[in-house]
């Protein structure tokens, strides 16, 4: 365990990339800056840029337009940099897979762009946010 990975382990701070969502993780990723699950007890901070963040978390598909803002953000985040996948449309496509304008699914985008990248799958349509806190908490842990 390097240095940086080892300081991922006391706070993590995550950026939302957007990725064409529906905007049902969207209001499930607001829930969880709602005191009711108050993820910065966790060290968990949703930050306003890239550059500060330890950790992306994407929602939604990467259609044509957004994978080159994408692939962006990933390179303006410090590495290692872990991706958290949030929702079926992120995770596998769900409904869009196979679709016209999505050509790749958004792990295929980020392991082109890095081969050592972090990835970790949220499922749910939309997931729901013990679902997220467990998530953060078990690729916290691993790492």
């Amino acid at each position: 365990m390097g240095l940086k990975t080892a300081a991922l382990k006391k706070s993590i701070w995550v950026f939302h990339v957007a990725c064409s969502p529906c905007n049902n993780c969207d209001i499930e990723i607001l829930d969880l800056l709602t005191p009711r699950f108050d993820v910065e007890r966790f060290g968990i901070i949703l930050v306003g840029s890239p550059r500060h963040a330890d950790a992306l978390l994407i929602t939604g598909v990467a259609n044509r337009h957004v994978t080159p803002r994408l692939i962006e953000t990933y390179r303006a985040t410090s590495k290692p940099c872990v991706c958290f996948l949030f929702g079926a449309c992120s995770s596998y496509g769900n409904f869009f897979r196979g679709g016209y304008n999505v050509p790749r699914r958004i792990d295929d985008i980020i392991k082109e762009e890095d081969p050592n990248a972090i990835i970790v799958y949220i499922p749910g349509c939309p997931p729901k946010p013990e679902a997220m806190i467990a998530g953060v908490v078990k690729a916290l842990s691993v790492l």
